[in-house]
């Protein structure tokens, strides 16, 4: 069998629903030590985190991934058990199949290649694995950042695996992704009876202009990389639930994805001006689920773009597009920071599944990436 396809079946057959490792990284840890890499493990309140080092000197070249997946919701609805990995019609079916596990396996294998063939490889490499990236990504990758940080281990360049192809195996790559600013909004009134309008103070009718402000308002322009900020209210809540009362307060949620053309300070000015504007009485509660991160065209880039062109025969697409992803921690310790992997069209679907023929090509990219940068 394959040594990618078999490790990646090996890893989807252990049942690391977020935030439980399920042994994985041991499985991935008894593969790097042979090597020659030093194993660290950076545990944060029964969270598992492997930091793997191979080598002392400059650049440092970084894997990075989780070893987490989704919850796969019903049995039944999935055609076959998907904690036992199956292959039927040359696609490996198992949930985090995609999303990524055989990332994960393609890095593996593609390091002890490259090792194999380049023992005194330039700088070193490391892998930055964690099982809390698709829960509340709290304990994961931005301990092993803030721990890297503090003893001012910071990283050159880093690859990381997530499924980034679109429509078919090595079109796009992720140089960036949008930053995450959520609000909660409670706008206060005063609760009466419907029929004595002059006694109440109705934060429905208040709010509505404001909210329709800001939901017009155009934040910013976007730029080469990133399209313009957009802002969502994904939530509104009022009312006793019953029909003659004015309630006393609204509440409001909504979010920002943002690019690197605004700022969270920016965002929260401009929010705070437009609700004062309308002579609100309000309470806000901001939530800053990530910073946006942009690795312009250059090294890495070109590194990447080049290594899956000689593969693929793809040139990729450059692409910020998407929810957040633990580049965002990276990016702090990281000036380089690219995104890579296999199709996505299943990710946290039923019946997640990766096209085996990909798996071969995902391992020569990574081993190509690191042949440029290290060889």
């Amino acid at each position: 069998m394959a040594p990618t396809l078999e490790l990646a079946q090996a890893l989807i057959a252990r049942r690391s629903v977020t935030p439980d490792d399920a042994g994985c990284l041991d499985l991935l840890a008894a593969r790097l030590a042979p090597l020659g890499f030093a194993l660290e493990r950076i545990d944060s309140n029964s969270v598992a985190n492997l930091w793997a080092r191979r080598g002392t000197a400059a650049p440092l070249f970084c894997f990075a991934g989780h070893t987490d997946v989704v919850p796969p919701g019903p049995r039944d609805a999935w055609a076959s058990d998907p904690f036992a990995p199956e292959i039927r019609g040359g696609r490996l079916y198992g949930r985090g199949a995609a999303d990524m596990k055989s990332s994960l396996a393609a890095f593996v294998v593609a390091v002890e290649r490259f090792v194999a063939a380049v023992p005194e490889h330039k700088g070193s490499i490391a892998l930055l694995l964690t099982a809390d990236e698709e829960g509340d990504a709290v304990d994961g990758t931005v301990r092993v950042v803030e721990a890297l940080k503090a003893r001012n281990e910071l990283i050159d360049c880093c690859v990381v695996g997530e499924p980034t192809s679109s429509d078919r195996f090595g079109d796009t790559i992720k140089n960036g992704r949008r930053g995450s600013l959520s609000a909660r909004l409670i706008v206060r009134g005063i609760q009466g009876h419907v029929a004595y309008p002059e006694r109440v103070r109705n934060p429905v009718h208040q709010a509505a202009p404001a909210l329709a402000e800001l939901a017009a308002t155009r934040w910013d322009e976007g730029n080469e990389y990133f399209p313009p900020t957009s802002f969502q209210i994904s939530n509104v809540r009022a009312g006793t639930g019953a029909g003659n009362v004015v309630p006393g307060e609204m509440e409001v949620l909504f979010n920002f994805r943002f690019a690197t053309a605004s700022t969270v300070e920016s965002l929260q000015g401009r929010v705070h001006a437009i609700l004062d504007r309308h002579g609100l009485e309000y309470a806000i509660e901001w939530t800053l689920g990530g910073k946006p991160f942009l690795t312009p065209r250059g090294r890495l880039v070109d590194v990447v773009v080049g290594a899956i062109e000689e593969v693929t025969g793809c040139k990729p697409a450059l692409s910020t597009s998407g929810g957040t992803s633990d580049g965002r921690y990276i990016a702090d310790i990281c000036p380089e920071v690219v995104e890579f992997g296999p199709l996505n069209g299943t990710i946290h679907k039923v019946d997640e599944c990766v096209a085996v023929a990909d798996l071969e090509p995902l391992t020569q990219v990574y081993h190509g990436v690191l042949g440029r940068l290290l060889g």
